[in-house]
């Protein structure tokens, strides 16, 4: 986060189309000062009140041109607004994508939306692990809340006292390169599986055992023959893929860069309607064994780092409201198996010409697509949790090739 600059009109993509942006309160009565004769009759123009429930974060919002882009995003793909009249005139959600800011004990944890190309490069292409670090906030960089976690109000009879010990444990675990990082998510997986007895147990303080426990079978190597014996269901998760595409083609709101992927990924299994759904699961089978795995055994620091972006960025798991800590895991490993299926199939289409670029591309565009829009991520969770996949055991059919 100390590197990102915004590249401007360099940028593959642009964040100034394909979603909503909110005006804040204090930004819009600004909007309302303004004296120059053109910026000002625009603005007031494209800029509309929120009468439906307004917040001082979201009085108002941008009305977007027909293709769903800024009306104040100049022919070079750059912000009017801030050209003529200055980054102070920004509004709190322009200035602060695609910075994530949380408050966790009051100290600003700072990660980044990885719908942004260039965000996306710098948080999954360093091969080292991610690191935490940190600094002086500046004063004047104006930014948005995403959430606000206390951990230090609660005792030691209350889940969120332990939140440091959870995510020091689930980050370091998805960062044990001696295991494969499908292998890290699924013991994760049955890490989260028994916290969540503990919570129907209602024994918080057992907290701190059972991470030394499970820190003591990751350092044994004692899950190894477990994981191995998870059978490999290329046809359920082609049936969960096939469910999804229907959804995706009829859902719209899709961005060109996240089509172009997305097709890429149907030819790679030899996607058709026509086709048996087996038929299709032993190309896509064929695509990761010949492929996607060779590729990834060299890269697999790009989903680690996919990875540890979320748990931080998500205070992961005290995330959402009345949300359990084995749903938060279903939640993530969500995200990573629809990231590799997809990849999968990518795989299969571009071959031994598979570049990191292609993973880039599918990993940003997908962001944009689902975690701006719940609506795709969300018809994949009730998916899981009406075909009772919504456990360890079922979740382990998609994360396991």
């Amino acid at each position: 986060m100390d590197q990102f600059q915004c590249i401007g009109s360099s940028c593959e993509d642009t964040c100034c189309a394909g979603w909503s942006v909110t005006i804040d309160k204090a930004t819009y009565k600004k909007y309302k000062k303004i004296k120059v004769p053109g910026m000002a009759k625009k603005l007031d123009k494209v800029v509309t009140r929120n009468r439906m429930n307004p917040t001082d974060n979201n009085y108002a919002r941008m009305s977007m041109s027909d293709c769903k882009s800024c009306p104040m995003l100049s022919p070079d793909l750059l912000c009017e607004i801030q050209l003529q009249l200055g980054e102070e005139y920004l509004s709190s959600t322009c200035a602060s994508y695609p910075r994530v800011t949380n408050i966790v004990n009051g100290n600003y944890e700072m990660s980044a939306n990885l719908s942004c190309p260039e965000a996306a490069r710098l948080a999954l292409l360093n091969p080292e692990p991610m690191e935490f670090f940190e600094i002086k906030r500046n004063g004047n960089r104006k930014f948005s809340v995403f959430s606000q976690f206390d951990p230090e109000k609660y005792n030691s009879t209350q889940f969120p006292f332990y939140f440091w010990d959870i995510r020091i444990f689930s980050i370091e675990l998805i960062q044990n390169r001696s295991y494969s990082i499908t292998d890290r998510v699924l013991v994760l997986g049955l890490f989260y599986q028994n916290l969540q007895e503990l919570v129907e147990q209602n024994k918080a303080s057992d907290v701190p055992q059972l991470i030394e426990n499970y820190r003591k079978l990751v350092k044994a190597g004692s899950l190894r023959d477990s994981l191995r014996q998870i059978p490999i269901e290329a046809t359920a998760q082609i049936r969960l893929l096939k469910e999804l595409i229907d959804v995706r083609i009829h859902a719209g709101g899709a961005n060109q860069r996240y089509l172009k992927s997305f097709e890429a990924f149907l030819e790679g299994i030899h996607y058709d309607d026509s086709a048996d759904i087996e038929t299709i699961a032993t190309h896509y089978q064929n695509a990761h064994d010949t492929y996607y795995q060779p590729f990834m055994q060299k890269h697999f620091y790009i989903l680690e780092n996919y990875l540890v972006n979320y748990i931080y960025k998500n205070t992961f798991p005290f995330y959402g409201n009345n949300i359990s800590f084995l749903d938060n895991y279903i939640l993530l490993g969500l995200h990573y198996s629809l990231i590799k299926m997809h990849l999968i199939g990518i795989a299969g289409y571009y071959k031994a010409d598979l570049k990191v670029d292609h993973i880039l591309t599918l990993i940003q565009s997908l962001a944009k697509t689902i975690e701006h829009n719940n609506r795709y991520l969300q018809f994949a969770f009730d998916y899981l949790k009406i075909r009772e996949f919504s456990s360890i055991a079922g979740m382990a059919i998609f994360l396991k090739n």
